[in-house]
């Protein structure tokens, strides 16, 4: 499994356990990968955020879709979120902002949706 991509401890466990191997032989298992440094919950989070961030995804998403894969400690703070959303932005909308209250309302929420908080989409409608 770990040859295609990085996986999270929680991740393997469940895969194994669904592949019906002993919890006591998964547990095994995943230390010894831990031991000999071919799993690592850290270098997981750092691969995920950066091929999240290169989708565009925002902070919040992230952050949920890493604590749903068990990983509690990562840093977001070396990427600027604020570039990012103005970028998305404008890759979908255009660089000119709409006047109209509908439009900037949906662009938003387009925006919320990809995990981007209020900070950052004013931010990304500011001239």
């Amino acid at each position: 499994m770990l040859v295609r991509r990085e996986h999270s401890q929680l991740e393997l466990r469940q895969k194994l356990s669904f592949k019906d191997f002993d919890a006591s032989d998964i547990e095994h298992t995943i230390d010894l990968l831990i031991e000999q440094n071919y799993q690592s919950d850290e270098r997981f989070a750092q691969d995920f955020i950066q091929m999240r961030f290169n989708q565009g995804k925002g902070p919040i998403k992230i952050t949920l879709e890493l604590k749903q894969r068990g990983i509690e400690h990562f840093d977001l703070s070396v990427f600027d979120w604020f570039e990012l959303a103005k970028a998305i932005k404008e890759s979908k909308y255009g660089s000119l902002a709409s006047l109209k209250y509908n439009e900037q309302a949906k662009q938003k929420r387009f925006l919320q949706s990809r995990g981007f908080d209020f900070d950052q989409i004013n931010q990304a409608f500011s001239k």
